[in-house]
């Protein structure tokens, strides 16, 4: 077993990053008007600036920018799309004292397209500082929401039967062609590693999720299929010599998550019949059940199993990590393995409630880890 010297790699991780405090008040001052857009982007290009070193010191190959320019991981990107409209989430105080996000409201207003490059300027700041560091090997890599969300999240009811008064396969069409043209200018610009965060093939796992699709007039058996041809779409556009990637998350809002459930009802249809290079999948406690479902994963693919939490500061066992892997490992190679945390630290501007140097800790763990087992 070797080291990976193309994306994924293995020792990598999901993408978000904990906000440093003064960019939390920088946020805070621009949304009440008293600094400018062009003021708040400097104050987040000294955050990346800072971020993309402390990947680099860890020991990462693949550098983000720690998602430091968004709020939700989802929103800030779909929202600029053509023809759709978002809202922002609500949080909700349960009874226990405990807070979750209520799913935001992601609406098809019109036909969508690619309005204008959304990542393009992010990512040029960004490979400018993995360049200025002047290290080999090491690679930028780009999260994106999964496109599955344009439709999972209203079903039918949320896409406008004047834009689309059928869904198949025009809508599929129209969005696949706008992530495409997105894939392209990132291409272009030098990218060639992308991951899409998609929590829907997640949900689809758990039988609350399962029968809100119901509820919504959707088959919760055949989603997964469909969403499949969804991306394979999207990967026919995927510009030559790049990674696409996609991170399955049930939910990830200060340490809490939305769904559970072993992947087994979506297994075949992600790891066989979805044509993406890398599959990166939550395994870090019992809400993902066992790793039966890898039996699924086609040779040519990699999954990135997820066995750190970024939920808790409590750091894991390297031993107890090495145990699971080889449990994996009964049922997909090893050699078509990775290891990273199970999801971002901070998948909206609010974080998880884990301290900074937790953070450092774990992703250190990781690499380590992954050092002794495939190094």
């Amino acid at each position: 077993m070797t080291l990976r010297s193309r994306p994924p790699f293995r020792a990598d991780h999901v993408g978000s990053f904990l906000r440093p405090a003064y960019l939390i008040e920088a946020r805070e001052k621009k949304a009440k008007g008293e600094i400018t857009p062009a003021q708040l982007r400097e104050v987040e290009d000294r955050a990346i600036t800072e971020i993309v070193k402390f990947q680099a010191d860890v020991g990462l190959q693949s550098i983000t920018d720690g998602e430091f320019r968004r709020t939700y991981f989802h929103i800030d990107f779909l929202e600029q799309l053509g023809g759709v409209k978002t809202d922002i989430p609500v949080t909700i105080r349960k009874p226990d004292g405990t807070e979750e996000l209520a799913p935001p409201v992601i609406r098809v207003i019109d036909k969508v397209r690619h309005a204008k490059n959304i990542q393009l300027a992010d990512f040029q700041y960004l490979k400018a500082q993995v360049e200025a560091l002047g290290l080999p090997a090491i690679t930028p890599k780009v999260t994106i929401p999964s496109p599955t969300m344009l439709h999972f999240r209203g079903g039918r009811a949320g896409i406008s039967k004047e834009a689309y008064p059928e869904l198949d396969p025009v809508f599929y069409d129209d969005v696949a062609k706008a992530y495409g043209e997105e894939l392209q200018s990132l291409a272009d610009a030098g990218c060639t590693y992308v991951q899409m965060d998609d929590t829907n093939m997640a949900y689809l796992c758990d039988e609350r999720m399962r029968e809100a699709a119901r509820q919504r007039g959707d088959d919760p058996n055949e989603l997964p299929h469909r969403y499949a041809g969804f991306i394979n779409k999207v990967v026919a556009h995927k510009p030559a010599g790049m990674t696409l990637a996609m991170h399955l998350c049930r939910g990830n809002f200060k340490s809490t998550h939305a769904a559970a459930g072993n992947y087994e009802p979506v297994a075949e249809a992600l790891l066989s019949e979805m044509k993406l290079d890398a599959f990166f999948l939550e395994y870090d406690d019992d809400r993902s059940g066992d790793f039966r479902p890898l039996r699924y994963l086609s040779k040519d693919k990699i999954v990135v199993l997820g066995l750190v939490t970024t939920k808790f500061g409590q750091l894991e066992s390297k031993d107890d990590l090495k145990r699971r892997i080889d449990e994996a490992g009964k049922y997909a190679p090893l050699d078509q393995m990775c290891l990273s945390p199970q999801c971002g630290f901070s998948s909206t501007v609010h974080g998880n409630n884990i301290a900074v140097e937790d953070q450092r800790r774990k992703l250190a763990l990781v690499v380590e880890t992954a050092q002794e087992v495939w190094g």
